[in-house]
């Protein structure tokens, strides 16, 4: 799938939120249809830590708002959608550029939308790994999202 304006100005004004900014990461793909983004972590200095590898942190914080911004954009403002908890799995230094792809099921959205028609909230597991450029797991990340249906005033 290509990127449209429209997403590529969504990528654009994604990557200068602050708490996303700071964290050095680049948003270099969002799909036309907003369910498939792309990220890359350079090893700078804005993400290197102590022992000159790439920083936990920042390695969490570059997949910590995407499955929760791409929900968002899908649902609409009917709905709200947090962030509840996250597992990580390092499993090796990071001393290079590292990258994430992020999808999700159109109609796994559409039952979100069905169950939260009789529910009062809507978990969701979603995994990422963050890779080298030849696809080798530096860690793996388990997001739990919670959405709800927005309370009219």
């Amino acid at each position: 799938m290509r990127e449209s304006l429209k997403s590529r100005l969504t990528r654009i004004v994604f990557g200068f939120m602050p708490c996303y900014r700071r964290t050095g990461v680049k948003v270099v793909f969002l799909s036309a249809d907003m369910h498939e983004a792309r990220i890359k972590l350079p090893l700078n200095w804005k993400t290197r830590g102590y022992n000159g590898t790439l920083f936990g942190g920042s390695m969490y914080a570059c997949i910590d708002p995407v499955y929760m911004t791409l929900l968002s954009l899908l649902l609409g403002r009917d709905y709200l959608v947090w962030d509840k908890s996250a597992t990580i799995d390092f499993r090796k230094p990071g001393r290079a550029p590292l990258f994430s792809s992020f999808r999700l099921d159109p109609a796994d959205v559409q039952r979100i939308r069905t169950e939260l028609e009789t529910a009062e909230r809507v978990e969701r597991t979603y995994g990422v790994e963050l890779v080298d450029a030849e696809g080798t797991p530096y860690a793996i990340f388990t997001k739990t999202i919670v959405v709800r249906r927005r309370k009219l005033a």
